[in-house]
C-alpha cells in the first residue's frame, strides 16, 4: 500500500506499452494537431490508424507518413467506430492507444448561436469522444492493457466570454477522462486527458486567443501525447505551467482582481473572429456540417451548405 504513494508508482503499475510496435488510432487526425500526433508516433515506429470525416485528406495524410494507414471515421456515429475499430482489429489484432483529437470549435456570441451549432459542438467534443473510448474498451480490457489520451484542452478548466458551449464540451472531456481514469484503474487500462492553450492550427484561424492564454505549436501537443505512454499522467497542460497556473490563480485570486487581469487580458477576443482569415476552415466546416445535418441530426436544415435555423438564420458551423 505504502508503495503507491511513490511517485510513478500509477505508471509502474500498469502494463508498459512501448511505441515501437504499438498499434495507435489517432482521430481527426488528417489535419492540424491529429496529423502531428500520427507523424510523431510513426517516427517513434508505432503502427498508426488515422481515422477522419475527410477520408481523402486522410488517406492523403498518411500517404506521406512512414507506418501510417487511414480510414473513414465519423467519430459522432458508433456504427462508423466500431466499422472503423474492426477494420484494424482485423488487421492488426489490437488497439494499445487511442488518442481522441477529433474535435470542433465554433466561437462567438452565445445568443447568436444556433442550436444546430451546440449540437454539432456536443456531439464531435463529446459525445465522439465517448463514442471512441467505448468503442476500444472492450478489446484493451481483453488484453489487460491500453492507453487512451483525450484532447481536452485548457478552456476545460478555463472559462471565456464567446466559447460558452465549447467551454461547456472541453469541461465535459476533462471531466469524462477523470471519471474513466478512476473507472477503470486496476484493469490495465489507463486514460489522459491532454488541455492545449491556444494552438496555432486552422481550427484557431480568425480567432486571436493569445492574448490570455499563450500559443503554442501542434508539435508541442503532440510530444505531450506522446509521453504520456510513459508518465500516464492524469492530465498534462501544453505549455505544463499553465495548468498549476490557473489552478493557484482561481484558487486564490479574488474574482474581482480577476476580471481586471481578464479585461487588461484581452479575454473576449473569441467574440471578435476576422472572418476572412477563419474562411477555409468555416467552408471545410460548413460541408462537414451540412452532412452531420443531412443524416438526421436536430436542430437545423442544410441550405447552400450552411445551416438554417428555425427562426432562418444561416450560420456556418465551425470549431
Amino acid at each position: 500500500m505504502l508503495s503507491e504513494l511513490v511517485p510513478g508508482s500509477y505508471a509502474r503499475s500498469n502494463p508498459r506499452i512501448e511505441p515501437p510496435g504499438a498499434v495507435v488510432v489517432v482521430t481527426g487526425g488528417a489535419r492540424g494537431i491529429g496529423a502531428e500526433i500520427a507523424r510523431q508516433f510513426a517516427e517513434a515506429e508505432a503502427t498508426v490508424w488515422i481515422g477522419d470525416v475527410d477520408a481523402d485528406v486522410a488517406a492523403d495524410t498518411a500517404g506521406v507518413i512512414d507506418g501510417a494507414r487511414s480510414a473513414v471515421l465519423d467519430v459522432t456515429d458508433a456504427v462508423s467506430w466500431r466499422e472503423f475499430v474492426s477494420k484494424v482489429l482485423d488487421e492488426c489484432g489490437r488497439i494499445d492507444i487511442l488518442v481522441n483529437n477529433a474535435g470542433v470549435m465554433p466561437v462567438g456570441a452565445f445568443l447568436e448561436e444556433s442550436e444546430a451549432t451546440a449540437d454539432l459542438i456536443l456531439d464531435v467534443n463529446v459525445r465522439g469522444m465517448l463514442n471512441g473510448m467505448r468503442a476500444v474498451l472492450p478489446s484493451m480490457l481483453g488484453e489487460g492493457r491500453g492507453h487512451i489520451v483525450n484532447i481536452a484542452s485548457m478552456a476545460g478548466m478555463l472559462p471565456l466570454p464567446g466559447m460558452v458551449s465549447y467551454n461547456a464540451s472541453k469541461f465535459a472531456a476533462y471531466g469524462a477522462s477523470l471519471a474513466a481514469r478512476r473507472e477503470y484503474d486496476g484493469t490495465g487500462v489507463t486514460v489522459s486527458a491532454i488541455l492545449p492553450a491556444a494552438v496555432r492550427t486552422e481550427l484557431a484561424s480568425g480567432a486571436d486567443l493569445g492574448g490570455v492564454l499563450p500559443t503554442v505549436d501542434p508539435q508541442d501537443v503532440a510530444r505531450a501525447v506522446v509521453r504520456t505512454v510513459r508518465t500516464r499522467a492524469a492530465r498534462t497542460s501544453v505549455p505544463g505551467w499553465v495548468l498549476p497556473g490557473w489552478s493557484i490563480a482561481d484558487l486564490f485570486v479574488p474574482e474581482s482582481v480577476e476580471r481586471v487581469a481578464r479585461t487588461l487580458a484581452g479575454h473576449g477576443q473569441a467574440l471578435a473572429l476576422d472572418a476572412a482569415e477563419r474562411s477555409a476552415y468555416l467552408a471545410r466546416i460548413a460541408r462537414q456540417a451540412s452532412d452531420h445535418a443531412a443524416g438526421g441530426h436536430p436542430g437545423g436544415t442544410v441550405v447552400d451548405g450552411a445551416v438554417v435555423d428555425s427562426a432562418g438564420t444561416s450560420e456556418v458551423r465551425a470549431r
